[in-house]
């Protein structure tokens, strides 16, 4: 087992090198290339911990405090899965052709995509709450 942790490890520094010198090539083939690489690197961490952790912290909070038992999970689970779909989204909400358009892959509403993705999302949670609420325990 250990040998398999320290070929992981090894790897894991390869990869972090190549991406290391993957940043840096981008960052100085330009002067605003490596503006927008610092805003990327910087922006990103900074406005994780400034906005994002703390949001989710108290929203956290108010689950544990306020829900039921049996709806804890399926809401935390629910907050989680609408996190990850709303920071995918944000790029093609934000900024829909930062790249050049490709027929069949930008020629769609992202609005209503997202809308959709989270109403599924939150319909799994409530059933599964209610569900688990209507189980014997």
């Amino acid at each position: 087992m250990r040998t398999v942790r320290i070929l992981l490890g090894l790897a894991g520094l390869a990869a972090l090198a190549f991406g290391a010198t993957l940043a840096a090539d981008f960052g100085m083939a330009s002067w605003r290339d490596t503006g927008q690489a610092l805003a990327f690197f910087v922006g990103g961490p900074l406005a994780h911990d400034a906005v994002v952790a703390p949001l989710v912290g108290a929203i956290g909070l108010v689950i544990a405090r306020r829900l039921p038992p049996a709806w804890r999970a399926p809401v935390a689970a629910g907050a989680v899965a609408s996190g990850v779909l709303i920071l995918l989204a944000v790029p093609l909400l934000w900024r829909p052709f930062g790249v050049p358009t490709n027929p069949g892959l930008h020629d769609r509403n992202y609005w209503l995509g997202l809308g959709i993705a989270l109403a599924v999302v939150w319909l799994i949670a409530v059933t599964a709450a209610v569900l688990s609420q209507r189980r014997p325990s």
